[in-house]
């Protein structure tokens, strides 16, 4: 699992709080959640993929008392 970073994604990050990951099209929607929540120590309200050009895109809406912001700073996205 990867951060994306595009023009795109960063303003949702900005705008949305949601944080953008390309990942393998085998996980399910919950492994992906505990995966994520688990990995960068976050909540997360809502989670939606999008399989696109044989990949699979996940948008990870933190909680709100989480930033995306905050984490794609400590990825070093931003």
């Amino acid at each position: 699992m990867k951060p994306v970073m595009t023009e795109k994604a960063v303003m949702m990050i900005e705008k949305d709080n949601i944080i953008t990951f390309v990942t393998s099209k085998i996980k399910n929607k919950e492994e992906l959640k505990k995966e994520i929540e688990e990995l960068f120590d976050v909540k997360i309200d809502k989670l939606r993929t999008l399989i696109k050009n044989n990949k699979k895109y996940v948008y990870a809406k933190l909680k709100g008392d989480t930033l995306a912001i905050d984490l794609a700073t400590k990825l070093g996205l931003m």
